[in-house]
């Protein structure tokens, strides 16, 4: 009906079509249409073995094709009959110049005849039909192949200054329409900027004007924090550090500086404790003084608000530094009245802590669980210098202290050479330091007290039979430092303290050895010593291989005293 589209199917029509204001219409050849019927026979068989009319690329119905044979007269098919194949030949098609197909087709049984294509179609409304070819709206009359001519494209619309289309890209959000406003089936729609400007205009406004504020409040936040960070680097890398001015501002505060700190940690602690205002400007200060390296580790008493420069040089000076002293051998009933002295706490503070909560402050697993210990911190609290001051508690010092003293037993590798010693553990060893240090006067005496500890706890010791008979031990008992001690009095005491009367060592330390008594624990002499005699009662001490040579040392003794 309409060019190429033609028409879909055949209706029969009471009457004969007359085309085009009643001139009969030139007929065209009509090309060979390929068809499936019997294999290799050309024939074709729709369902039931009836016939069915057949189609030209341009909508036009045409017979099938039988050449070499002769037209065989029409009848028209009776209900109820089947219509009978008609054999076929193929025959090769034959175009023109203009790329019409040529040769002569046999009709179909239902056309009209070759005068009238268009037979057999309803007439309108009085029995003509009008030419859909002959108004303004109708498509052209179809054309030969080779005279076609491309579809022209469709001209773009016109571009605005800033409001692009849908078609341009622009988001659905900016565009302020809904997807609801199209209307999808409607071939060539195109709603105009009037339309949609003028149907959700205020809409579109609204969702503008919010869309901008996002954008100017994303940019400008985006501004705001490049600027910022922009200006602390600077700051970082060119500006400044901020510094307090003048040495302080009067109040006191007391501030650890933990072992290994450099100069970073230890600016990051004054600055928390409201000693200087920033980090860096106590870096730049120590390393501008030549002797910024030399901070150390400890309890500094400082003030508020110094500027960098004076911390540092505070730190310096001893005035800041009042640290506590342990020296060596001291007992650690003695140790906690200086701890309990130091952090101004009420007498026997500190020993409360250490009676309590012992377990807690952390001795290794070799120095828990010894029977008959008086005091299982004794030999812990490494003699060195603390920095000890007011506000600390007495458990975080006593745990300085022995992370000090396991720290040096770990490096010299107590729990190894323990045995190659003849000794049960690194805690048999720290008690024969502590003996060491208790006895000996001198450092050249720490390595023969030594070897007379060792020799006498020898199973082959007959001179003592490997009892130590140390005075030190039972000092240590009774809490004293007496040196004369009468035989009744010892003889008559059997605590395992008393190394009188009891074989081999103490149950434990009894007292804090230093650097250099360990080292001679684990370093005795070989020359036979087995015993010692402090001649002059108080500095002097001489060693003795037999008896008779320690008599002789005991004689000298009481000379001295005027005996």
């Amino acid at each position: 009906m309409y060019g190429d589209g033609g028409w879909g199917g055949q209706q029969a029509a009471p009457q004969a079509q007359q085309s085009y204001g009643g001139q009969q219409q030139q007929q065209y050849p009509q090309q060979p249409q390929q068809q499936y019927g019997d294999w290799g026979t050309g024939d074709q068989h729709g369902y039931g073995d009836q016939a069915y009319p057949q189609y030209d690329q341009y909508g036009q119905q045409y017979a099938p094709q039988q050449p070499h044979h002769p037209q065989q007269p029409h009848h028209p098919q009776q209900p109820g009959h089947q219509q009978q194949p008609q054999h076929q030949q193929h025959q090769q098609p034959q175009y023109d110049q203009n790329g019409w197909p040529t040769g002569s087709y046999p009709q179909d049984p239902y056309a009209g005849g070759p005068q009238d294509p268009y037979a057999q179609q309803p007439a309108p409304y009085g029995g003509e039909q009008s030419d859909y070819y002959g108004t303004p709206e109708a498509y052209p009359p179809p054309e030969p192949p080779g005279r076609r001519r491309p579809e022209p494209e469709p001209e773009p619309e016109p571009q605005t200054d800033w409001d692009p289309g849908p078609d341009q890209g622009e988001h659905a959000f900016f565009a302020g329409g809904d997807d609801e406003d199209g209307r999808d089936g409607e071939p060539g729609d195109r709603r105009g900027r009037g339309e949609r400007r003028g149907g959700g205009g205020k809409e579109k406004k609204r969702r503008s004007g919010l869309a901008c504020l996002v954008v100017v409040a994303v940019f400008g936040g985006g501004l705001a924090g490049v600027g910022y960070f922009g200006y602390q680097f600077y700051q970082d890398r060119f500006g400044s550090a901020p510094d307090f001015a003048g040495a302080g501002n009067g109040e006191q505060v007391t501030v650890t500086i933990p072992k290994g700190s450099g100069g970073y940690a230890i600016g990051q602690v004054l600055k928390k404790m409201g000693v200087v205002k920033s980090v860096d400007a106590f870096v730049a200060a120590q390393a501008a003084n030549p002797d910024g390296k030399n901070i150390q580790d400890g309890v500094y008493t400082l003030q508020k608000e110094m500027s960098a420069a004076s911390a540092v040089e505070l730190m310096l000076s001893p005035k800041s530094r009042d640290n506590l002293i342990i020296a060596e051998g001291k007992r650690n009933a003695a140790v906690y009245e200086l701890i309990d002295a130091r952090l101004e706490v009420a007498k026997g503070t500190t020993a409360k802590v250490a009676e309590t909560r012992w377990k807690t402050l952390g001795l290794p697993d070799w120095a828990v669980n010894h029977p008959d210990v008086k005091d299982p911190l004794e030999g812990f609290l490494f003699p060195s210098s603390y920095a000890v001051a007011k506000g600390q508690k007495p458990e975080d010092v006593l745990k300085q202290m022995v992370a000090r003293a396991t720290e040096k037993y770990e490096a010299l590798d107590f729990e190894t050479k323990a045995a190659s010693l003849g000794l049960e553990g690194p805690w048999e060893l720290v008690t024969v330091a502590s003996l060491v240090q208790a006895e000996g006067k001198t450092h050249d005496d720490f390595r023969k007290m030594s070897e007379v500890v060792y020799n006498r706890l020898k199973p082959t010791n007959t001179e003592t039979n490997q009892k130590l008979q140390f005075d030190s031990t039972f000092n240590y008992l009774l809490g004293q430092s007496e040196i004369d001690i009468s035989e009744s009095e010892i003889n008559s005491n059997p605590d395992p303290y008393n190394t009188y009367t009891n074989k081999g060592l103490p149950p434990g330390p009894i007292g804090n050895p230093g650097d250099e008594a360990l080292q001679a624990a684990l370093k005795p002499t070989r020359d036979g010593w087995m015993y010692f005699v402090a001649t002059d009662g108080m500095d002097k001490t001489e060693f003795a291989k037999t008896i008779a040579e320690h008599q002789k040392l005991v004689d000298k003794f009481n000379a001295s005293r005027g005996d």
